[in-house]
């Protein structure tokens, strides 16, 4: 039976009670569903806001992690108050605020294998905000193992992607992407940068979908994936199909249960310093400061990209960008002692495996990158 509206959610939902596809039954619907985001950043933040205000009676948050002053750029559920509170914290007191009527249940852990079957049971819809390929392949898995929707989205610079991933009824994310890319071939928005009102624009798509899925009305993305680029404000679609070789959706599935999605995409778990080489190829700040005053000449290759400069540079450092550095080993000398960095340390990671696959030894990263170097060594260098 679906609950029932009081007097006072008859006068707060009163422009849904006039459209003739939700009305009053429609939104008791709304009140009696539930929804499940994973992530409450850039894309969960606008998806959990306009769920929350549509009076989705039940929502969930998972997410661990704490509000940093780089998030407040596109994370509209935080404020500045909030920086260094936890994110499900920070987010749960603003959608009691915009709806107190609404039922909010937080996850302040990582979303994996070992809970997710857990925190997932009690929802009829995934929303999927998550920033990385793990999180994306178990929530779709997840979803196919349960039947549940997985509404997703992605952005990346300017561009961005959602659709509904269904496999009662369509094609599963794993169908599109059948395997995860190569560790580090896909820059994170970190290291790439993001329109900050872009993840606004595919969050509130999500939450459209969301929606329309929980009311049963219109047609939803199952079968499409919504091509979104924001510098030319221009919106394509792709025809998806269901891949009957499918390792989780198709007939005869490989994957009948959750697995350690961190392996199968072959990124580190979370234990791992993004920043950081392993401690027999890492120098920090401090150290690499204190040789470079000793008088040891050591090669500063900073793999940012070129207009990263105008923000942070460090003197006398060479500048070849990540994507260029293959094309450029021969203007290298593997007899010299180098030592890479970018902005956190997470390409110059990267970076120092490719020079080591060429056979460079002399090589070291710069832990944290360039912000550990602002942090402990020249506090004048902004952090960014």
């Amino acid at each position: 039976m679906l609950p029932e509206l009081s007097r006072e959610e008859i006068l707060r939902y009163s422009r849904h009670l006039l459209v003739p596809e939700i009305g009053l039954d429609g939104q008791r619907k709304l009140k009696g569903s539930s929804a499940l985001i994973i992530g409450t950043g850039g894309l969960g933040s606008p998806a959990a806001l306009y769920l929350a205000a549509a009076g989705v009676g039940h929502i969930g948050l998972v997410d661990y992690d704490a509000v940093e002053e780089s998030n407040l750029q596109r994370q509209i559920l935080h404020g500045t108050g909030a920086v260094g509170r936890r994110k499900v914290a920070s987010a749960r007191a603003r959608l009691r605020d915009l709806n107190p009527a609404v039922h909010v249940d937080t996850f302040d852990e990582p979303f994996t294998s070992a809970n997710a079957m857990r925190i997932a049971e009690p929802f009829d819809i995934i929303v999927d905000g998550s920033d990385n390929f793990p999180t994306r392949y178990l929530t779709n898995d997840l979803c196919v193992l349960t039947g549940k929707p997985n509404v997703y989205g992605a952005v990346f610079r300017f561009d961005g992607q959602a659709s509904v991933f269904d496999a009662r009824i369509g094609p599963c994310y794993r169908c599109l992407f059948p395997e995860p890319p190569p560790p580090g071939l896909v820059p994170s928005c970190a290291d790439a940068g993001v329109l900050g009102i872009l993840p606004g624009t595919i969050g509130t798509i999500q939450a459209t979908e969301a929606i329309k899925l929980l009311l049963g009305i219109g047609s939803s993305l199952a079968g499409r994936l919504l091509l979104y680029n924001a510098l030319d404000m221009s919106f394509e679609y792709v025809k998806l199909k269901k891949n009957p070789g499918c390792k989780v959706c198709g007939p005869h599935p490989e994957v009948t249960a959750l697995i350690d999605y961190n392996e199968f995409c072959g990124v580190p778990g979370l234990e791992h310093d993004e920043g950081s080489a392993g401690k027999d190829w890492d120098i920090t700040a401090r150290e690499l400061a204190a040789q470079l005053k000793s008088g040891k000449p050591i090669r500063l290759l900073d793999v940012r990209e070129p207009h990263e400069l105008a923000i942070s540079h460090l003197e006398g450092a060479q500048n070849i960008p990540l994507g260029e550095l293959a094309a450029r080993l021969s203007e290298l000398d593997s007899a010299q002692e180098i030592v890479l960095f970018c902005k956190t340390g997470s390409r110059s990671r990267r970076a120092l495996e490719l020079l080591v696959s060429a056979g460079f030894r002399k090589v070291r990263n710069l832990k944290g990158g360039i912000n550990a170097w602002a942090k402990d060594v020249d506090t004048r260098l902004p952090v960014y």
